[in-house]
């Protein structure tokens, strides 16, 4: 199955850009040591590098971060396609509501995603993947491969069972525990396509709102901002945690947002191209279960 949609693949993007329909196709590509990485076809001939199996990871919407950067006067942002999996839509579906991106200049090659592999071929899928009912794009331009079939799909929430059961002083510890080997290498932040901002308040310099030292207070500030920031748009395709070079279970606290927002509003980031995410819009009656 992976092989005809690795071939299809080629063959759209192939087209695309012998057709000067778009100016590059963004895909995954074999690395020199043999493993999955991002890649960025410009030339028709190249489209033959493209591949698809279960262990395209990365989220590749952060990178239409960088397409948006400013142009000459009169000058147009390039238009680009851009292989993506049910949450990268999400994720795209987030920016478009964000006006980040302009929904012309983007091509969506959407694939039915049977999920990723946590550990290499043959290894348990991720725990993203084991809990997603969705394994087919919300938006796309063109579809590739048949949806698979769902099953065994595990509980929403259920991973923040044992983090919800503690009690304060006890989440306090755990995540004390785990701030205490941050780095500050920001490794999550630009592997998030939820951050794009061109200066993050995390580096600023004037005013200076957050420290730079690898210290627990400034890693714990950083950490809750973050999160903060992404409260009802994450789209939980924990790029983040997989990005972490020292394992940070970043995707509990992301989740835990995520699932205040679902109980509040009834929301799910980027499920829905036509709805406004909550935390953007203002209802004066709004009812919310407090």
């Amino acid at each position: 199955m992976s092989e005809s949609i690795e071939t299809t693949i080629q063959v759209r993007a192939k087209d695309l850009l012998e057709q000067e329909e778009v100016r590059c196709v963004m895909g995954y590509e074999r690395g020199p040591r043999g493993d999955v990485r991002p890649a960025f076809i410009y030339q028709a001939e190249d489209a033959e590098r493209l591949v698809w199996n279960q262990e395209c990871s990365q989220n590749l919407m952060v990178y239409l971060h960088d397409r948006k950067r400013p142009l000459r006067k009169g000058e147009e942002p390039p238009r680009v396609a851009i292989v993506a999996k049910p949450c990268d839509v999400r994720a795209l579906n987030v920016l478009l509501h964000e006006e980040q991106v302009a929904r012309e200049r983007v091509f969506v090659i959407g694939i039915a995603c049977p999920g990723m592999w946590e550990n290499g071929a043959g290894s348990e899928l991720q725990a993203r993947c084991r809990r997603c009912k969705e394994r087919v794009p919300v938006l796309y331009d063109t579809l590739v491969g048949e949806p698979p079939e769902v099953k065994d799909v595990e509980e929403d929430w259920a991973d923040l069972a044992e983090l919800e059961a503690m009690t304060a002083e006890e989440r306090l510890a755990f995540w004390v525990k785990e701030f205490q080997r941050c780095l500050r290498c920001y490794a999550c932040r630009q592997a998030c396509p939820g951050c794009y901002c061109f200066e993050c308040v995390a580096e600023q310099v004037d005013p200076a709102w957050v420290g730079i030292a690898i210290d627990l207070p400034e890693v714990f500030f950083y950490h809750v901002m973050r999160a903060y920031h992404l409260a009802g748009r994450c789209v939980e395709c924990d790029a983040c945690e997989r990005a972490c070079p020292v394992g940070i279970p970043l995707s509990l606290l992301n989740r835990k947002f995520a699932k205040e927002v679902a109980d509040l509003f009834d929301y799910r980031p980027g499920g829905d191209p036509e709805t406004r995410p909550p935390l953007a819009t203002f209802k004066r009656d709004e009812d919310l279960p407090l």
